[in-house]
Protein backbone atom coordinates (compact mmCIF):
# COMPACT_ATOMS: atom_id res chain seq x y z
CA UNK A 1 0.00 0.00 0.00
CA UNK A 2 2.00 3.10 -1.09
CA UNK A 3 1.51 6.28 0.58
CA UNK A 4 2.44 9.91 0.24
CA UNK A 5 2.81 12.53 2.60
CA UNK A 6 2.55 16.16 1.85
CA UNK A 7 3.05 19.47 3.59
CA UNK A 8 0.02 22.33 2.68
CA UNK A 9 1.96 25.33 1.17
CA UNK A 10 -0.58 27.36 1.78
CA UNK A 11 -1.00 27.19 5.47
CA UNK A 12 2.95 27.35 6.93
CA UNK A 13 1.55 24.88 9.79
CA UNK A 14 2.87 21.20 10.27
CA UNK A 15 1.23 18.12 11.23
CA UNK A 16 3.21 17.95 14.25
CA UNK A 17 2.15 21.53 15.56
CA UNK A 18 -1.89 20.82 14.87
CA UNK A 19 -1.35 17.48 16.74
CA UNK A 20 0.74 19.06 19.53
CA UNK A 21 -2.02 21.98 19.59
CA UNK A 22 -4.98 19.35 19.83
CA UNK A 23 -3.53 17.44 22.52
CA UNK A 24 -3.77 19.84 25.21
CA UNK A 25 -6.95 20.47 26.95
CA UNK A 26 -6.50 24.38 27.22
CA UNK A 27 -6.85 24.07 23.07
CA UNK A 28 -10.67 23.56 23.87
CA UNK A 29 -13.46 25.70 24.70
CA UNK A 30 -15.20 23.29 27.50
CA UNK A 31 -11.53 22.43 29.12
CA UNK A 32 -11.55 19.00 29.07
CA UNK A 33 -9.70 16.74 31.94
CA UNK A 34 -8.04 15.61 29.56
CA UNK A 35 -7.17 14.49 25.97
CA UNK A 36 -6.48 11.02 24.81
CA UNK A 37 -4.60 10.72 21.07
CA UNK A 38 -4.96 8.04 19.40
CA UNK A 39 -3.50 8.10 15.67
CA UNK A 40 -4.46 5.91 12.81
CA UNK A 41 -3.18 5.41 9.45
CA UNK A 42 -5.39 7.89 7.68
CA UNK A 43 -6.37 10.21 10.62
CA UNK A 44 -5.79 11.72 14.32
CA UNK A 45 -8.11 11.49 16.59
CA UNK A 46 -8.58 13.84 19.73
CA UNK A 47 -10.92 12.44 22.70
CA UNK A 48 -12.15 14.49 25.58
CA UNK A 49 -14.44 14.14 27.99
CA UNK A 50 -17.81 14.72 26.09
CA UNK A 51 -16.54 14.96 22.21
CA UNK A 52 -14.15 13.38 19.64
CA UNK A 53 -12.45 15.46 16.90
CA UNK A 54 -11.01 13.67 13.82
CA UNK A 55 -8.05 15.32 12.08
CA UNK A 56 -7.48 14.06 8.50
CA UNK A 57 -3.60 13.54 7.67
CA UNK A 58 -1.92 14.80 5.10
CA UNK A 59 -1.79 11.69 2.94
CA UNK A 60 -2.26 9.90 -0.36
CA UNK A 61 -3.10 6.09 -1.46
CA UNK A 62 -4.52 4.51 -4.49
CA UNK A 63 -7.86 4.55 -2.94
CA UNK A 64 -7.46 7.82 -1.10
CA UNK A 65 -6.24 11.55 -1.66
CA UNK A 66 -6.40 14.17 0.91
CA UNK A 67 -3.02 15.89 0.19
CA UNK A 68 -4.88 18.84 0.24
CA UNK A 69 -6.99 21.22 2.62
CA UNK A 70 -9.79 21.30 -0.07
CA UNK A 71 -9.45 17.39 -0.20
CA UNK A 72 -9.54 16.84 3.63
CA UNK A 73 -12.73 19.06 3.73
CA UNK A 74 -14.89 17.52 1.25
CA UNK A 75 -14.31 14.27 2.88
CA UNK A 76 -15.15 15.87 6.17
CA UNK A 77 -18.61 17.00 4.89
CA UNK A 78 -18.82 12.98 3.14
CA UNK A 79 -17.74 11.86 6.46
CA UNK A 80 -20.58 13.97 8.27
CA UNK A 81 -23.13 13.19 5.75
CA UNK A 82 -22.66 9.43 5.41
CA UNK A 83 -22.24 8.36 9.04
CA UNK A 84 -25.66 10.80 9.71
CA UNK A 85 -27.26 7.78 8.02
CA UNK A 86 -26.48 5.79 11.19
CA UNK A 87 -25.47 7.42 14.03
CA UNK A 88 -27.56 11.16 13.11
CA UNK A 89 -27.12 12.58 17.22
CA UNK A 90 -23.12 11.76 17.27
CA UNK A 91 -22.16 13.47 14.45
CA UNK A 92 -22.48 17.50 15.42
CA UNK A 93 -20.48 19.18 12.86
CA UNK A 94 -17.49 20.29 11.03
CA UNK A 95 -15.31 22.86 12.91
CA UNK A 96 -11.87 24.81 11.24
CA UNK A 97 -8.49 25.21 12.89
CA UNK A 98 -7.28 28.56 12.60
CA UNK A 99 -4.08 30.25 13.26
CA UNK A 100 -3.77 33.95 14.04
CA UNK A 101 -1.74 36.95 12.76
CA UNK A 102 0.74 35.78 15.57
CA UNK A 103 1.17 32.50 14.24
CA UNK A 104 -1.14 30.78 17.41
CA UNK A 105 -4.17 28.14 17.03
CA UNK A 106 -6.96 28.06 17.60
CA UNK A 107 -10.45 26.18 17.49
CA UNK A 108 -13.33 27.62 16.07
CA UNK A 109 -12.22 31.71 15.90
CA UNK A 110 -11.30 33.87 13.37
CA UNK A 111 -7.94 33.56 11.18
CA UNK A 112 -6.45 31.44 8.28
CA UNK A 113 -8.37 28.21 8.13
CA UNK A 114 -5.01 25.54 8.25
CA UNK A 115 -7.00 22.50 8.72
CA UNK A 116 -11.02 21.09 9.18
CA UNK A 117 -12.46 19.09 12.23
CA UNK A 118 -15.16 16.57 12.53
CA UNK A 119 -16.84 16.78 15.88
CA UNK A 120 -18.26 14.16 17.18
CA UNK A 121 -20.26 13.57 20.79
CA UNK A 122 -18.32 10.67 22.71
CA UNK A 123 -19.59 7.45 22.44
CA UNK A 124 -19.21 5.44 26.04
CA UNK A 125 -16.36 2.80 25.91
CA UNK A 126 -18.69 0.03 28.09
CA UNK A 127 -21.73 0.43 25.32
CA UNK A 128 -19.53 -0.81 22.22
CA UNK A 129 -20.02 -4.13 21.21
CA UNK A 130 -16.71 -5.15 20.75
CA UNK A 131 -15.96 -3.84 24.81
CA UNK A 132 -19.72 -5.75 25.43
CA UNK A 133 -18.46 -8.86 23.81
CA UNK A 134 -14.66 -9.00 25.41
CA UNK A 135 -16.09 -8.33 29.07
CA UNK A 136 -19.47 -11.11 27.84
CA UNK A 137 -22.44 -8.64 28.66
CA UNK A 138 -23.51 -8.49 24.79
CA UNK A 139 -27.17 -9.76 25.26
CA UNK A 140 -29.53 -10.78 22.52
CA UNK A 141 -31.85 -8.39 22.39
CA UNK A 142 -28.97 -5.59 22.15
CA UNK A 143 -28.24 -7.85 18.11
CA UNK A 144 -31.92 -7.86 17.49
CA UNK A 145 -31.68 -4.32 17.83
CA UNK A 146 -28.89 -3.83 15.66
CA UNK A 147 -30.04 -6.04 13.01
CA UNK A 148 -33.23 -4.14 12.83
CA UNK A 149 -31.26 -0.80 12.54
CA UNK A 150 -29.46 -2.73 9.89
CA UNK A 151 -32.53 -4.07 8.10
CA UNK A 152 -34.16 -0.85 7.82
CA UNK A 153 -31.10 0.99 7.01
CA UNK A 154 -30.42 -1.20 4.04
CA UNK A 155 -34.70 -1.10 2.57
CA UNK A 156 -33.98 2.51 2.52
CA UNK A 157 -31.01 2.20 0.29
CA UNK A 158 -31.41 2.86 -3.56
CA UNK A 159 -30.18 -0.17 -5.47
CA UNK A 160 -26.60 0.60 -6.75
CA UNK A 161 -25.88 1.47 -10.28
CA UNK A 162 -24.11 -1.53 -10.82
CA UNK A 163 -24.56 -4.51 -13.21
CA UNK A 164 -24.01 -8.26 -12.12
CA UNK A 165 -20.86 -8.78 -14.53
CA UNK A 166 -19.01 -5.75 -12.98
CA UNK A 167 -20.03 -6.38 -9.62
CA UNK A 168 -18.52 -9.90 -10.12
CA UNK A 169 -15.28 -8.98 -12.13
CA UNK A 170 -14.74 -6.12 -8.78
CA UNK A 171 -14.53 -9.75 -6.38
CA UNK A 172 -12.28 -11.28 -8.79
CA UNK A 173 -10.00 -8.36 -9.14
CA UNK A 174 -9.93 -7.78 -5.82
CA UNK A 175 -9.27 -11.44 -4.97
CA UNK A 176 -6.49 -11.48 -7.40
CA UNK A 177 -4.94 -7.98 -5.51
CA UNK A 178 -5.42 -9.60 -2.09
CA UNK A 179 -3.24 -12.49 -3.28
CA UNK A 180 -0.45 -10.80 -5.09
CA UNK A 181 -0.23 -8.72 -1.77
CA UNK A 182 -0.41 -12.00 0.50
CA UNK A 183 2.60 -13.86 -1.61
CA UNK A 184 5.06 -11.54 -1.17
CA UNK A 185 8.07 -13.01 0.93
CA UNK A 186 8.78 -10.40 3.16
CA UNK A 187 5.61 -11.26 5.16
CA UNK A 188 6.85 -14.78 5.66
CA UNK A 189 3.12 -16.63 4.87
CA UNK A 190 2.32 -20.28 3.79
CA UNK A 191 2.18 -19.42 0.31
CA UNK A 192 0.55 -22.61 -0.34
CA UNK A 193 -2.18 -21.95 2.07
CA UNK A 194 -2.45 -17.91 0.69
CA UNK A 195 -2.54 -19.47 -3.17
CA UNK A 196 -5.65 -22.61 -2.29
CA UNK A 197 -7.62 -20.16 -0.58
CA UNK A 198 -7.66 -17.18 -3.55
CA UNK A 199 -8.10 -20.32 -6.16
CA UNK A 200 -10.84 -21.49 -4.19
CA UNK A 201 -12.61 -18.03 -4.08
CA UNK A 202 -12.27 -17.57 -7.68
CA UNK A 203 -13.62 -21.26 -8.51
CA UNK A 204 -16.55 -20.31 -6.39
CA UNK A 205 -17.24 -16.76 -8.07
CA UNK A 206 -17.15 -19.19 -11.47
CA UNK A 207 -19.35 -22.03 -10.21
CA UNK A 208 -22.16 -19.31 -8.69
CA UNK A 209 -22.11 -17.17 -11.45
CA UNK A 210 -25.57 -16.86 -11.97
CA UNK A 211 -26.80 -17.20 -7.76
CA UNK A 212 -24.25 -13.80 -7.66
CA UNK A 213 -25.69 -11.92 -10.63
CA UNK A 214 -29.24 -12.84 -9.28
CA UNK A 215 -28.23 -10.73 -5.92
CA UNK A 216 -27.43 -7.99 -8.04
CA UNK A 217 -30.79 -8.05 -10.00
CA UNK A 218 -32.92 -8.55 -7.09
CA UNK A 219 -31.51 -5.12 -5.78
CA UNK A 220 -29.61 -6.32 -2.78
CA UNK A 221 -26.33 -4.50 -3.29
CA UNK A 222 -26.67 -0.89 -1.83
CA UNK A 223 -24.20 1.95 -0.64
CA UNK A 224 -23.73 0.30 3.02
CA UNK A 225 -21.43 1.47 5.81
CA UNK A 226 -18.67 -0.18 4.67
CA UNK A 227 -16.45 -1.43 7.54
CA UNK A 228 -18.65 -2.56 9.71
CA UNK A 229 -16.85 -4.21 12.74
CA UNK A 230 -17.77 -4.52 16.05
CA UNK A 231 -15.38 -1.73 17.34
CA UNK A 232 -18.06 1.10 15.47
CA UNK A 233 -21.17 -0.32 16.99
CA UNK A 234 -22.58 1.42 19.77
CA UNK A 235 -25.26 -0.67 21.47
CA UNK A 236 -26.83 1.29 24.21
CA UNK A 237 -29.40 3.47 24.96
CA UNK A 238 -30.15 2.61 20.88
CA UNK A 239 -28.23 1.13 18.21
CA UNK A 240 -25.63 3.52 16.77
CA UNK A 241 -23.05 2.88 14.25
CA UNK A 242 -20.05 5.19 13.24
CA UNK A 243 -17.13 5.49 11.37
CA UNK A 244 -18.15 4.03 7.95
CA UNK A 245 -15.88 3.81 5.19
CA UNK A 246 -16.62 7.58 3.18
CA UNK A 247 -13.20 8.22 1.55
CA UNK A 248 -14.30 5.99 -1.44
CA UNK A 249 -18.06 5.04 -2.21
CA UNK A 250 -17.11 1.85 -4.32
CA UNK A 251 -15.74 0.37 -1.46
CA UNK A 252 -19.62 1.38 -0.33
CA UNK A 253 -21.29 -0.72 -2.73
CA UNK A 254 -21.64 -4.22 -1.65
CA UNK A 255 -24.56 -6.66 -1.22
CA UNK A 256 -26.02 -6.37 2.17
CA UNK A 257 -25.33 -10.16 2.70
CA UNK A 258 -21.81 -9.46 2.24
CA UNK A 259 -21.53 -6.66 4.93
CA UNK A 260 -23.45 -8.53 7.66
CA UNK A 261 -21.42 -11.13 6.75
CA UNK A 262 -18.36 -9.49 7.64
CA UNK A 263 -19.26 -8.37 10.58
CA UNK A 264 -20.52 -11.82 11.95
CA UNK A 265 -16.70 -13.08 11.04
CA UNK A 266 -15.60 -10.28 12.93
CA UNK A 267 -17.98 -11.45 16.13
CA UNK A 268 -16.87 -14.94 15.52
CA UNK A 269 -12.89 -13.64 15.43
CA UNK A 270 -13.70 -12.49 18.97
CA UNK A 271 -15.37 -15.81 20.14
CA UNK A 272 -18.90 -14.90 19.88
CA UNK A 273 -20.41 -16.57 16.47
CA UNK A 274 -23.64 -16.62 17.97
CA UNK A 275 -24.14 -12.96 16.95
CA UNK A 276 -23.21 -13.74 13.37
CA UNK A 277 -26.43 -16.31 13.45
CA UNK A 278 -28.54 -13.76 14.97
CA UNK A 279 -28.10 -11.09 12.61
CA UNK A 280 -28.84 -13.15 9.56
CA UNK A 281 -32.39 -14.62 11.15
CA UNK A 282 -32.91 -11.05 12.19
CA UNK A 283 -32.61 -9.61 9.11
CA UNK A 284 -34.31 -12.01 7.17
CA UNK A 285 -37.46 -12.01 9.11
CA UNK A 286 -37.54 -8.18 8.28
CA UNK A 287 -36.65 -7.91 4.90
CA UNK A 288 -38.21 -11.38 3.44
CA UNK A 289 -34.43 -11.53 2.06
CA UNK A 290 -32.51 -15.03 2.82
CA UNK A 291 -29.04 -15.05 1.65
CA UNK A 292 -27.79 -18.83 0.33
CA UNK A 293 -25.97 -20.09 2.95
CA UNK A 294 -22.62 -21.33 0.72
CA UNK A 295 -23.04 -17.77 -0.21
CA UNK A 296 -22.73 -16.47 2.79
CA UNK A 297 -19.87 -18.34 3.99
CA UNK A 298 -18.20 -17.21 0.67
CA UNK A 299 -18.72 -13.89 1.63
CA UNK A 300 -17.09 -14.88 5.61
CA UNK A 301 -13.73 -16.22 3.35
CA UNK A 302 -13.56 -13.41 1.31
CA UNK A 303 -13.63 -10.90 3.91
CA UNK A 304 -11.26 -12.71 6.04
CA UNK A 305 -8.50 -12.83 3.08
CA UNK A 306 -9.40 -8.97 2.60
CA UNK A 307 -8.75 -8.48 6.03
CA UNK A 308 -5.44 -10.66 6.04
CA UNK A 309 -4.52 -8.09 3.42
CA UNK A 310 -4.99 -5.09 5.37
CA UNK A 311 -3.19 -6.96 8.76
CA UNK A 312 0.10 -6.71 6.72
CA UNK A 313 -0.51 -3.81 5.32
CA UNK A 314 -0.27 -2.12 8.83
CA UNK A 315 2.64 -4.64 9.76
CA UNK A 316 4.22 -2.19 7.57
CA UNK A 317 2.63 1.07 9.23
CA UNK A 318 4.77 3.20 11.84
CA UNK A 319 2.81 3.47 14.76
CA UNK A 320 0.42 1.00 14.03
CA UNK A 321 1.52 -1.96 16.84
CA UNK A 322 4.55 -4.19 16.48
CA UNK A 323 4.91 -6.24 12.64
CA UNK A 324 4.40 -9.48 14.79
CA UNK A 325 1.35 -8.94 15.76
CA UNK A 326 0.19 -7.64 12.83
CA UNK A 327 1.33 -10.77 10.98
CA UNK A 328 -0.42 -12.86 13.45
CA UNK A 329 -3.67 -11.70 13.26
CA UNK A 330 -3.04 -11.74 9.00
CA UNK A 331 -2.74 -15.82 9.90
CA UNK A 332 -5.97 -15.63 12.28
CA UNK A 333 -7.13 -14.19 8.65
CA UNK A 334 -6.05 -16.99 6.55
CA UNK A 335 -7.55 -19.78 9.06
CA UNK A 336 -10.68 -17.71 9.06
CA UNK A 337 -10.56 -17.63 5.47
CA UNK A 338 -9.46 -21.35 4.82
CA UNK A 339 -12.68 -22.26 7.28
CA UNK A 340 -15.82 -20.22 5.86
CA UNK A 341 -14.92 -21.20 1.60
CA UNK A 342 -17.45 -23.01 0.62
CA UNK A 343 -15.79 -26.37 -0.89
CA UNK A 344 -15.25 -26.82 -4.73
CA UNK A 345 -14.01 -29.61 -6.55
CA UNK A 346 -11.32 -27.28 -7.69
CA UNK A 347 -9.94 -26.55 -4.31
CA UNK A 348 -8.04 -28.38 -1.95
CA UNK A 349 -10.84 -28.03 0.94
Amino acid sequence: MAMEVFHDSNSGTATESKVQFLSQPTSYADCPSSVETIETHMSWVFLTDQFVYKLKKPVRYEFLDFSTLDARYRDCEAELHLNRRLAPEIYLGIIPLIVDRIGNLHLEEEGQIVDWLVKMRRLPRDSMLDWAIERQTVQKEDIRELAGLLARFYKRQPNADISPETYRNRLSETVNANLNELLLPAYGLPENRVYAIAVGQLAFLSRHTEQIDRRVRSGHLVEGHGDLRPEHICLKPKPAIIDCLEFNREFRILDAADELAFLALECERLGVAWIGNLLFETYSNETGDYPPVELIEFYKSYRAYLRAKIAVWHAREPGQGTAETWLDRAKQYLKLAEKHLPPTRESNF
